[in-house]
């Protein structure tokens, strides 16, 4: 009797480290070619560029350039992140894929870039910086944080005047993706 309970109480500690071992172990499973063509990030930002693109429409010409900064968090407009710097890649793919030239401000020595930052600016930057590349307009964005969303805001300003053209506000659900993409790296 007392050697099956011995076995007994060895039989389920090796059954509880055997378990426990295989949690810590387990790992998320991979994400799928499906599922990258599916994640609904792009098509966001995309639908955000096509508000933009309606509000101009007609205002702006095709043959001269416009510029965007990188996106900034609202409570620190000297600091931006991944999602910032992806965000505002897409909206300039979607101008561009509209037929709009968009001016590459990573190619650019006199723009003031912040490592790990991305190309910001300041308000009073805007009009020099849209001269000097002959922009007809910079689009510029914000965004905030709450525990479960982000707040996006981008606006397509007349350099000239710091006149706003356009805005479109948007929010992001903060899963893993735009969590990971929210740390400052």
């Amino acid at each position: 009797m007392m050697r099956n309970l011995l076995f007994t109480v060895i039989a389920s500690m090796v059954v509880v480290s055997l378990v426990g071992c295989s949690g810590a172990t387990a790992q998320k499973p991979l994400p799928t070619w499906e599922q990258a063509a599916n994640n609904p990030l792009i098509p966001a930002n995309y639908k955000a560029a096509d508000a933009l693109l309606a509000q101009v429409k007609g205002s702006l010409g095709k043959s001269q350039p416009l510029i965007i900064a990188t996106v900034v968090n609202i409570d620190n407009l000297e600091q931006s992140s991944t999602l910032g710097r992806v965000v505002s890649e897409q909206v300039s793919a979607r101008f561009t894929q509209a037929g709009f030239h968009m001016v590459e401000m990573k190619f650019r020595n006199n723009v003031y870039v912040k490592r790990s930052q991305g190309e910001l600016m300041l308000t009073r930057e805007i009009k020099d910086l849209a001269q000097t590349h002959d922009a007809q307009a910079v689009i510029v964005g914000t965004y905030g944080q709450s525990d479960d969303y982000v707040f996006i805001n981008l606006k397509v300003i007349q350099p000239a005047s710091n006149i706003v053209m356009a805005v479109q506000d948007y929010v992001l659900p903060i899963d893993s993706s735009i969590k990971a993409l929210l740390r400052n790296r």
